[in-house]
């Protein structure tokens, strides 16, 4: 068994999901959702519960690694810096906890979930969908991504899994 947490990093919301391989080889999803910070709170109090929630997400499941999405280039620079602080305490509390930490970029991940770096929104969550096994696609979107980043980093440290598909 390999448990991974996946998590898609923002301020306001960051996605997370913890995917499962099985001894057989198949993924599992064992939880996923949110965390949400108030917009009335300063980043500063934003981004220490966005740290403490990550932690107390790492301490119920006791994942084995984490993957978080890498910033790329955004148009909104305001953007790009608060979700690099929110990236910035989800690496913390990753390493804090002692966890072996992935880094992705949305086309990677598009890349190891649908085998296609430019494939869209709708098509990465129907293959998480797919590959997890799931009656629906995961909602919100952030947790879908999440589960996305985590299916990533499975497929990293286990390339068998890229050869299959």
């Amino acid at each position: 068994m390999t448990l991974i947490l996946g998590l898609d990093p923002g301020t306001a919301t960051t996605g997370y999901g913890l995917v499962d391989e099985t001894p057989g080889g198949d993924l599992q999803a064992i939880d996923y959702g949110t965390i949400q910070t108030p917009a009335s709170l300063t980043d500063s109090e934003r981004l220490v519960i966005l740290h403490q929630r990550v932690k107390e997400i790492i301490l119920l499941h006791r994942p084995q690694g984490c993957a978080v999405e890498k910033l790329f280039f955004q148009k909104n620079v305001r953007t790009a810096i608060v979700v690099g602080q929110a990236r910035g305490v989800i690496l913390l509390a990753g390493a804090q906890a002692g966890l072996s930490i992935g880094e992705y970029t949305p086309n990677e991940v598009k890349l190891a979930v649908t085998g296609y770096g430019n494939a869209d929104k709708q098509q990465v969550q129907e293959m998480v969908k797919v590959l997890l096994q799931l009656d629906e696609i995961p909602r919100p979107d952030d947790a879908a991504d999440a589960l996305a980043i985590a299916i990533t980093h499975l497929h990293s440290i286990h390339p068998v899994y890229q050869e299959q598909q």
